[in-house]
């Protein structure tokens, strides 16, 4: 299937390692510009390196902290002074850390605010000129929690599910101007997130990281953890041109993990 992307430019919020960077490259391998933002630039780096060797797509980068919203506007200009245009927007932000509601301070509500919802909404406002020019598609990453509340992650859990109603009104909003906007959740994808979740629900209750990963294993239909690659083909075909109607969606990739309808 010729998903259309040849030439098409595309913006990656924390793409330097994760399902940014999976995203990133399969972009790549279809010919898109692709521009990676994250705060190291060794790695930001490396993965220019590794990418620029795998498609015909330009690819580049910016040293950017999606908290700082003077960040996100330089990083903006960028795309449109190198690329000459927006097609694709993929917001994606680290997750916040584990906790209960005891916790937690005003502190890290704030930072998690402006990490995981803040951000995505200043990167929209910011790019919503250069992608009305001809229209475009937003993907937003969050979390199996728009589906699910996970225990222990209050934090992931509340920022999320507002990033849904966020796409669930733009969608209405944006799509005069021709732009598509959904909601991907990740899984159980294997990714050093998973990794780090599955070392904290280890030692916070006093067992093996194995024995975390089984019993997670055991709730999956599919029996094992997701790929980046896996993921990223999803969200590539949402932001392609393959995809023509889906707009104001959810949805997850996550191996039949979650059992709400």
């Amino acid at each position: 299937m010729d998903l259309y992307l040849q030439k098409k430019n595309a913006l990656i919020l924390a793409s330097s390692q994760g399902l940014g960077k999976a995203i990133a490259e399969e972009l790549v391998k279809e010919g898109a510009n692709v521009m990676l933002a994250a705060r190291s630039e060794e790695k930001l780096v490396a993965v220019q390196k590794e990418l620029s060797k795998i498609g015909k797509g330009k690819v580049s980068y910016k040293v950017t902290d999606i908290t700082k919203p003077d960040d996100i506007k330089s990083l903006v200009e960028k795309v449109g002074e190198e690329f000459g245009g927006l097609d694709i927007l993929i917001n994606n932000a680290g997750g916040p850390p584990g906790g209960t509601f005891n916790d937690f301070s005003d502190a890290d509500w704030q930072h998690s605010f402006e990490l995981n919802l803040l951000s995505f909404i200043r990167t929209i406002r910011e790019s919503l000129p250069l992608l009305k020019k001809q229209g475009g598609k937003i993907v937003n990453i969050a979390s199996s929690s728009i589906k699910e509340p996970i225990p222990g992650l209050l934090l992931s859990n509340t920022f999320r599910t507002a990033i849904v109603g966020l796409a669930k009104t733009l969608a209405s909003e944006l799509a005069p101007d021709k732009i598509l906007i959904n909601t991907v959740g990740p899984g159980r994808i294997a990714t050093e997130r998973i990794q780090h979740l599955d070392q904290f629900n280890a030692e916070k209750q006093g067992v093996s990281t194995a024995d975390i990963t089984g019993k997670a294993l055991s709730n999956i239909p599919l029996g094992r953890y997701g790929e980046p690659e896996e993921f990223a083909k999803f969200v590539t075909f949402l932001v392609s041109g393959a995809n023509t109607y889906l707009t104001g969606q959810s949805y997850l990739v996550d191996g039949g993990m979650v059992k709400s309808i």
